[in-house]
This record gives C-alpha cells, structure tokens and sequence, in this order.
C-alpha cells in the first residue's frame, strides 16, 4: 500500500515529531518530501524545520564507491560524496550527531523509480573508514555508518 505521508505523522505532547510510517509500507519520495522538506535527491536528507533525518539507500551505487548492506544485524551505510575523501559535514554530520541533536533517523530503501520501502528508525553506533574508489576513479577515504534498528 503507497500511504500518503499526511495520514502518517501527528505531534507528540513533548512538541516534538513522531512519525507512525509503518515498517515494509511503500511511500512515494516526492510526497515525504512535500511534506517534511529535505533534500530530494540527496542519500541524506535532514528537513530543517522537523526533528528527523532521512536515509535512502538504493543497495546499489557500487560504481561510485557505496556498498549499503546489512551485516550481522548491523546496517553498513556509506556517506554522502561522491569525489574526494568523505568528510562529516552535511548529511553526514547529521547522522553522526542525530542524538546529541535530538533527531530521530529513518531508513528508507528504493523500490522502483520514485517509490521507497521504510525499513525502519535506526540508531548511529559508529563509524568507520574504508579506501574506495570516487567517481573520476580515484582513491579516497569512505566514511562508512554502523546503524542499528531502535528498539521500542
């Protein structure tokens, strides 16, 4: 079922967000992003007026130096950047810092063009750094995030 991301969020007492998107649920990006804000074509995207960051992952993108994966109940995400060495700035700041920040972090994973399947809040563990490759072939430093599903 593709959900509207309206029918979804409602307010906490706290004032804070509390989003009711439903685990293995298919949502149209364009509508998360109509709603929340954030970057629409970024793996990262961090509305500034909620306290949430978004991750997508496509389990694809090999050919610019990302492998997401799930590894013994850990998801490896790879940061955002596509020349150079990865830095903690941007979207990948916001990972890193999403608790001492108060923001909740959703994982979200391409399906089809346009349509994303929510896999879940997770929760930043660590990190750590890979050699890979960047789009013109070079190497470089990949930062690479240890996240966890929250538990409720």
């Amino acid at each position: 079922m593709r959900r509207r991301p309206g029918s979804i969020s409602r307010s906490c007492e706290n004032g804070g967000e509390a989003l009711g998107f439903m685990k293995g649920e298919i949502y149209k990006r364009s509508l998360i992003h109509e709603e929340y804000g954030g970057n629409r074509q970024s793996g990262i995207s961090y509305p500034a007026k909620h306290d949430m960051v978004f991750i997508f992952t496509g389990f694809s993108g090999e050919e610019y130096g990302y492998n997401d994966r799930w590894e013994k109940g850990y998801f490896l995400y790879y940061g955002e950047g596509q020349e150079g060495d990865m830095e903690f700035v941007r979207g990948n700041k916001a990972i890193k810092t999403h608790r001492e920040n108060k923001k909740s972090l959703h994982l979200f994973q391409k399906v089809s063009k346009g349509f994303v399947k929510y896999l879940g809040e997770m929760e930043y563990v660590g990190d750590f750094e890979e050699e890979g490759r960047d789009t013109k072939g070079n190497l470089r430093k990949v930062i690479v995030f240890k996240l966890k599903p929250k538990e409720r």
